[in-house]
């Protein structure tokens, strides 16, 4: 089974968006409990979300079970990186956008595409209604909150008094940046953007998109936001 025969039943599809708007592997209670379902029927979905290659099976011990079987591990499906957008026919997206970043004068292009990213991060934080929260942790989650209800998981890392770290094996243009590695700009200035959505009394100082992770085919994108408190 391929991708697109997976997704292309809807049932099977919705399994695949909880699992992405989750911030951790599911287990096939989850998606019986969520959608109201049978667990047979939801392991089912889930099995035939790893077979075409979108999830990965694995194995952890989960607390606060009880009754027979409580004490095995719990079999889980995790979103595997997304290396590739899912688009039939082949859209060729990234070769437009590499066209258009070809197209741009040298001098000054890395702002016109950080730019275009914060745009863009505008565009998703008013689909969603991201507003700003009361401090900075909160409003990091609240950027990651926004991301899986796009479909897109996306979790905190790390989050200190002038950085926090994001991570998602799903970013929106980690297609394009695996393509074209040049785009990172229009990435940074997406990330900057949302976080600038959702934080108050800080400015995004930076952002430094871990590269190779973001080029790796098994790790997930590991966003670092360098933040400035304001005066």
């Amino acid at each position: 089974m391929d991708e697109l025969e997976a997704v292309g039943d809807p049932d099977v599809r919705a399994a695949f968006l909880f699992a992405r708007s989750s911030d951790h592997a599911v287990t096939a209670d989850d998606l019986s409990e969520s959608a109201g379902i049978h667990r047979n029927v939801a392991r089912a979905r889930l099995e035939r979300l790893a077979a075409a290659g979108l999830l990965e099976i694995g194995y952890e011990r989960r607390t606060g079970r009880t009754g027979p079987g409580s004490g095995r591990p719990a079999k889980t499906y995790a979103v595997v990186p997304e290396l590739n957008a899912i688009q039939f026919p082949d859209r060729h997206y990234e070769d437009l956008f590499g066209l258009i970043i070809d197209a741009l004068p040298e001098r000054g292009r890395a702002r016109r595409l950080r730019e275009t990213g914060a745009a863009f991060a505008d565009e998703l934080a008013d689909e969603v209604g991201l507003e700003a929260a009361p401090s900075l942790r909160a409003g990091v989650e609240a950027v990651c909150a926004a991301m899986r209800k796009l479909g897109y998981q996306v979790s905190v890392e790390d989050v200190g008094e002038d950085r926090a770290v994001i991570a998602t094996p799903t970013c929106p243009l980690r297609p394009l940046v695996r393509r074209r590695p040049d785009a990172a700009d229009i990435d940074r200035g997406m990330w900057a953007g949302l976080a600038a959505r959702a934080t108050s009394g800080v400015e995004v100082r930076d952002v430094q998109c871990e590269t190779h992770d973001c080029l790796a085919d098994h790790a997930s994108c590991r966003v670092v936001l360098q933040l400035r408190p304001l005066a």
